[in-house]
């Protein structure tokens, strides 16, 4: 009977960093008492993709307290969809702010 040897292979494992990974960054949206409450909750319906229960839950947060989280992202997807926001309010004439603060 012959003694096994066991041959342990030596794996590493490779870790590869992405390029150009971003960190999360949080969008706050901020009261205002002039932006309609029903186009606070269309913003976050159509430009941060928000359920209809979380733009209302959103909406009545910023509105009671005065600030409220609206989502987490890349930090030029939040910059990206912050400007359109902020655009589309313009449009229409209104103050709504959004801002960003790293994770």
């Amino acid at each position: 009977m012959s003694p096994e040897i066991w041959i342990e292979p030596d794996i590493k494992e490779e870790t590869e960093e992405i390029e150009g990974f971003d960190t999360l960054w949080r969008v706050i949206i901020h009261n205002d008492n002039l932006t309609p409450y029903l186009f606070v909750i269309d913003i976050l319906l159509r430009i941060f993709g928000l359920d209809r229960p979380k733009a209302e839950l959103v909406t009545w947060t910023a509105h009671t307290t005065g600030i409220a989280y609206v989502s987490s992202l890349p930090k030029k997807e939040a910059e990206r969809r912050v400007g359109r926001a902020h655009f589309a309010a313009s449009l229409e004439g209104y103050p709504l702010t959004f801002t960003i603060e790293p994770e």
